[in-house]
């Protein structure tokens, strides 16, 4: 195995350990902010029907970022892997969850010269409430508000009650899709699970 991936390895199992005892739809990491929290109850696993597929060029998109910047898509052709974080919406448990979990393994982003980026059809004043209380996350947040979750719609990734689905989506240097999860609303996805994507995608983007 070689020396990188051994220690991105147990980069991943301490990550891992600090994250098991959160329960999938619990509030551990938002305690802080628990009050504030909205729970939607369980929800239809996938609601939508995938509109992209692995191989494909990425569709591009630009998008309004919490911080005031327009972050496209296409910006970080050939010179970042890209990891596109759709969740459902702010204030509910298992996103406000989720995202602070990347801040564990920023560093295995690094590894896999990749970039994340977190969208969700909420408007900017409310994405920068919820994540000023969720805590500084190291990614461009962006807003897919206006026209309504057009980049979800255009990735199949836009729930018939106008949320998306939680969907990881991995994109090469080349802007190829290499990786799609659309993963049970209901459910935080695997943070070994996405590590092991990223290193997949970087080997199958070098047989090119």
């Amino acid at each position: 195995m070689p020396r990188r991936n051994y220690l991105m390895m147990i980069t991943v199992v301490m990550a891992l350990s600090m994250v098991a005892s959160l329960p999938q739809s619990g509030l551990a990491v938002s305690d802080a902010f628990k009050n504030n929290i909205y729970d939607p109850g369980h929800l239809k696993p996938i609601d939508s029907k995938l509109k992209v597929s692995v191989g494909q060029l990425a569709p591009d998109f630009t998008l309004k970022a919490v911080s005031g910047d327009k972050i496209t898509l296409s910006q970080f052709r050939s010179k970042k892997n890209v990891v596109l974080s759709f969740v459902p919406a702010a204030w509910t448990p298992v996103c406000s969850d989720q995202w602070p979990g990347y801040n564990i393994v920023k560093d295995m982003f690094d590894g896999y010269d990749a970039t994340l980026l977190g969208i969700t059809v909420d408007n900017i004043p409310t994405l920068f409430s919820w994540t000023n209380q969720m805590g500084r996350l190291w990614f461009p947040v962006l807003a897919d508000f206006y026209p309504h979750g057009k980049v979800a719609q255009t990735y199949g990734l836009l729930r018939s009650d106008g949320v998306t689905e939680r969907a990881l989506v991995i994109i090469d240097k080349k802007g190829i899709i290499r990786y799609i999860d659309v993963h049970d609303i209901n459910e935080r996805p695997a943070l070994e699970v996405l590590m092991q994507a990223l290193e997949n995608s970087n080997k199958t983007a070098f047989c090119f």
